[in-house]
């Protein structure tokens, strides 16, 4: 298939590009490299795509509406895959700006260019954030979002009613995925991740928030992609049982559905970075603080959705996961 991907400098997207090359796609990537985290880190994961067959570079930012719509004309993407975005829960209450023109009008674009231009399926990134203030256990997609407690968890719940509004106008088929806590190599340096790795190896002192009682339902790369690619091969169909008495906030009359994907395995941040000791041979100096404003204390995905309706199974145990990250971080940033 011809897909286009947006974010493709990014973490997900490249990931996702690779694989989508791999099994002889054709990729139409688009970013615009900002400078929110490191460009060099951006640069390289597109080093790694750009000189592949089947593989378009554009460089625009989704805000940008006729760039936009002009690279739909050009290519003519049978499928879209939205991953671009400002992200971040902290930067966003600093810089909200940056999240409406990227979160809000790009994905506006996006789906403006999915209406004209006869786009068979468009996924999209959504983000566990968007259960905010829920604390019920495991998070499932039946459960009421209306409560997000950061501007980009509410950017993000509000490309769900955009998609769900133009599925609903216009037959477009459209699937969100809420994203757990992903990570592994190739990842973003403002995420824990890199961020403890960083300061674990040279001895510094890292602030672990809740006093490191948070739980994540931390989500392998590979996993991540594997699921996006199962739900981009099954476009979103109505659900023809759906009732407005019992809304189903899953699903719709309209080809619409949201989806948890995650590894639904939560683990406690203290042992994801007691693994990350073990990989690094050395021990965190640990400054524990209290919860910061717009975090939430657990995340836990129910993915029995996601699993039912494309076969959708996590296969990358916490412990692989971190090994895996550890090796390509020691190679990518290595001691001067």
């Amino acid at each position: 298939m011809k897909i286009l991907v947006t974010g493709t400098a990014g973490f997900i997207g490249a990931a996702l590009a690779q694989q989508l090359l791999a099994r002889g796609d054709e990729v139409i990537g688009i970013d615009n490299l900002n400078d929110y985290y490191d460009v060099q880190l951006k640069q390289a994961r597109l080093d790694q795509l750009t000189p592949q067959a089947g593989f378009t570079e554009l460089r625009i930012a989704l805000e940008d509406k006729h760039a936009v719509d002009q690279a739909f004309k050009t290519y003519q993407p049978q499928r879209v895959v939205n991953l671009a975005a400002q992200a971040g829960v902290r930067y966003s209450l600093s810089n909200p700006q940056a999240y409406i023109d990227s979160n809000i009008t790009g994905f506006l674009n996006i789906l403006e260019a999915c209406r004209h231009f006869g786009t068979e399926h468009l996924v999209y990134a959504s983000s566990s954030s968007v259960y905010g203030a829920n604390t019920r256990m495991p998070f499932c997609e039946s459960d009421n979002v209306d409560h997000p407690v950061s501007l980009y968890a509410a950017t993000k719940k509000s490309n769900e009613l955009m998609a769900h509004t133009y599925s609903h106008l216009f037959n477009i088929p459209t699937t969100g995925l809420r994203f757990f806590t992903v990570y592994g190599p190739w990842g973003r340096p403002d995420m824990a991740p890199i961020i403890f790795a960083d300061k674990i190896r040279r001895g510094e002192t890292i602030d672990v928030f809740n006093y490191g009682k948070h739980r994540r339902d931390f989500t392998y790369i590979d996993d991540i992609v594997s699921g996006i690619i199962h739900a981009l091969d099954n476009p979103a169909r109505a659900n023809n049982s759906w009732t407005g008495d019992k809304p189903d906030p899953a699903s719709s009359p309209a080809p619409y559905r949201i989806y948890n994907i995650g590894s639904n395995n939560p683990v406690e941040l203290l042992y994801f970075i007691e693994l990350m000791e073990q990989g690094l041979g050395k021990k965190a100096v640990k400054n524990l603080l209290p919860l910061q404003p717009g975090d939430v204390p657990d995340t836990y995905a129910n993915v029995d959705l996601l699993a039912d309706a494309v076969g959708y199974k996590p296969q990358t145990s916490i412990e692989e996961g971190v090994e895996r990250f550890v090796s390509w971080y020691r190679h990518y940033y290595p001691i001067h």
